[in-house]
């Protein structure tokens, strides 16, 4: 059975975008992160997101460039969507348009991947997605690139969380910049 790696960028207060979705605060050029990040991203055997974070990349990896485009491009993809195949009008190009649908129970549908064997399933937020991965607590690793910045307000992803996850450091590394790669799993 392979694992469930929730990445996700964070601030220091615990947000993961502001309150209107900005992220410009993740670009901060610190190289030795992009590369942790890259190093992450490459690993999975899935990537996986939810509708809204489909939507979007499927619009714009298939002709990006830089250190993210091949892994994002050529590993397997699913997508956990009401919408059925529909969703899969967004990917105009590559293996974007072959992604795997989840429209049923998301607990379930990760069982399934889950059991399918390979290398790790990385799921990347919207915050939304990542909280219904957390409330149904089938996420094994997280992967938190924690930037030096307190945004005051925003997003989080772990508000609400029942019952209490006790997890165990499993890895940490700073970054030049002041940003922290914390490791996390189960306890």
């Amino acid at each position: 059975m392979r694992d469930l790696i929730l990445t996700m960028a964070m601030s220091l207060d615990g947000f993961v975008c502001g309150p209107n979705g900005e992220l410009d605060w993740i670009f901060n050029g610190d190289q030795e992160a992009i590369a942790w990040k890259v190093e992450t991203v490459s690993s999975a055997g899935l990537h996986i997101m939810g509708s809204r974070t489909f939507k979007s990349m499927a619009g714009f990896w298939p002709t990006a460039a830089g250190p993210f485009a091949a892994p994002m491009n050529e590993i397997a993809k699913a997508v956990f969507s009401q919408q059925g195949t529909s969703i899969l009008e967004a990917a105009k190009t590559g293996n974007w348009q072959d992604a795997y649908v989840a429209s049923g129970d998301l607990r379930d549908d990760i069982a399934k991947l889950k059991a399918t064997g390979g290398k790790p399933i990385v799921a990347h937020g919207g915050a939304a997605f990542a909280r219904s991965l957390i409330a149904d607590d089938v996420v094994d690793e997280y992967r938190l690139m924690v930037y030096p910045i307190a945004l005051g307000n925003g997003l989080p992803i772990f508000s609400g969380v029942r019952p209490l996850r006790r997890l165990e450091l499993a890895g940490s590394k700073t970054f030049p910049k002041g940003t922290q790669a914390q490791v996390y799993r189960r306890a």
